[in-house]
């Protein structure tokens, strides 16, 4: 594997994807502030462009290459940072912190909870904005508080350096009951002391949980397939596959194909919405049955295999190791709130969903890492090395949903390459880097020492 993770084939690519669709990121923005029923804690707007703000989002490429005859593998993976879709939502909310800082004089502190990548992708673009001259250290700091079952999905960067770094950007891991749990404690440190660390340290706590963040941000898929892979008339029947949690990458997506219809300057309107198709796993497989109205199937143990089986539902796995398996803590949503609005997408344009388990990944496994290494992406040949496993997941369904007729045989396939990483690729977060807490009070004092550090 290169020091890359990518091979020599690149296919067509879309550099800078945030500077190159400034404008088009700002209507977005601007649609989704109009359209909400309450205000955005943190404005969504973007101010005009920093002078520095190409260099920032220099690692926002988006890539697009055909790997077999039906199947091209949308790249939103090229940030040597993170590794994943988050990229680029991160520094837009970085960016707006940088001119809010510039406006108003206040400093800012992020305080994310994350189940890994989120996380990842915020402090490493704070990282961006301290090296890039987008904010000083003094003025924009992060704190981001982890469960414990998401302790493999920690990465370093550039925060790490030195005690102070450390200090004043602090990763944080709660052993909670449920991974989601560190939403609570987060909001509880916010309740209690974002008003005194604005007073005694200048600092103003810029809380990150509205997603629609990431809904702006994602709109530029849209505009990246209507710039490299127009959908025209005489285009196949096409169909999105992405690994979800509550599948905001394909709203986001949805945001910007809707704008595209509109009619944005310098685009072509598409001829028509493609379906989309989602892979889950067993764990959190809350949108797949949403969209089947239907529950995860009983499964059976099979004593002689030791292994978990199923033969009443072409969607769910045929045979698992576990049947509430979690292949990648990533994805600990339960319930979303998304559910309606996409099965209203699906209803309307086409698609399904699919659940897959390791096993059937890991069976997959040489025929996954052909197609992914057919778009320049080298997965590791040894998968207890894998640590982001969304790519592979979004393969295996593509590959299973063809196998088993979940997917028209004249059907184009788009897979959003929405994250793979090794430790290898993205070194891990050292343990002596890592501030463990167990209460509201560990966490307030975690909290507090990196806005007075």
């Amino acid at each position: 594997m290169s020091e890359t993770g990518r091979a020599a084939v690149t296919g067509q690519v879309v550099h800078n994807a945030l500077d190159r669709y400034f404008e088009e990121i700002r209507t977005a923005a601007r649609k989704v502030t109009a359209e909400r029923t309450t205000a955005a804690d943190i404005p969504l707007e973007l101010a005009a462009k920093h002078p520095s703000f190409a260099k920032f989002t220099e690692v926002t490429d988006i890539g697009l290459t055909q790997v077999d005859a039906r199947t091209h593998i949308l790249d939103l993976m090229r940030n040597p940072g993170a590794r994943t879709t988050k990229t680029m939502a991160s520094l837009l909310m970085i960016a707006r912190a940088a001119d809010h800082i510039r406006r108003t004089g206040e400093r800012v502190l992020l305080f994310t909870p994350t189940s890994g990548n989120k996380g990842t992708a915020l402090r490493d673009a704070v990282a961006r904005a301290h090296a890039t001259g987008l904010a000083t250290p003094d003025e924009l700091r992060i704190v981001m508080l982890a469960p414990e079952a998401s302790r493999t999905k920690l990465r370093d960067c550039a925060l790490t350096a030195d005690q102070a770094l450390r200090t004043a950007n602090p990763v944080t891991l709660a052993r909670v009951e449920q991974p989601a749990d560190v939403k609570l404690l987060s909001s509880e440190v916010v309740r209690r002391h974002a008003t005194e660390i604005l007073d005694t340290t200048g600092f103003r706590v810029w809380y990150t949980l509205d997603l629609d963040n990431y809904r702006i941000a994602d709109a530029a898929r849209a505009f990246a397939e209507a710039e490299l892979l127009p959908i025209t008339a005489d285009s196949a029947p096409r169909v999105h596959v992405h690994s979800v949690s509550s599948a905001f990458g394909l709203l986001g997506y949805h945001l910007g194909h809707r704008l595209l219809t509109e009619g944005l300057p310098g685009h072509a309107v598409p001829a028509r919405h493609p379906g989309f198709h989602l892979v889950q796993q067993l764990a959190t497989a809350d949108m797949v049955t949403s969209l089947l109205g239907a529950k995860v199937p009983d499964y059976t143990y099979d004593e002689a295999a030791g292994v978990w089986r199923q033969d009443s539902m072409a969607e769910f796995p045929a045979v698992t190791d576990d049947p509430e398996e979690v292949i990648d803590p990533t994805f600990y949503t339960k319930e979303p709130a998304t559910r309606t609005q996409l099965n209203e997408i699906v209803a309307r344009h086409g698609g399904g969903g699919i659940v897959v388990s390791r096993r059937e990944c890991l069976e997959h496994f040489a025929h996954v890492r052909e197609l992914a290494a057919a778009a320049g992406i080298e997965i590791a040949a040894d998968p207890s090395l894998i640590r982001e496993w969304s790519l592979v997941k979004a393969l295996t369904g593509v590959l299973i949903s063809r196998e088993r007729g979940l997917l028209a045989p004249d059907t184009d396939v788009v897979v959003h390459g929405s994250g793979y990483y090794s430790d290898a690729l993205l070194p891990a977060l050292r343990e002596e880097h890592l501030t463990r807490v167990a209460t509201v009070d560990d966490l307030a004092r975690a909290v507090l020492a990196a806005a007075h550090a």
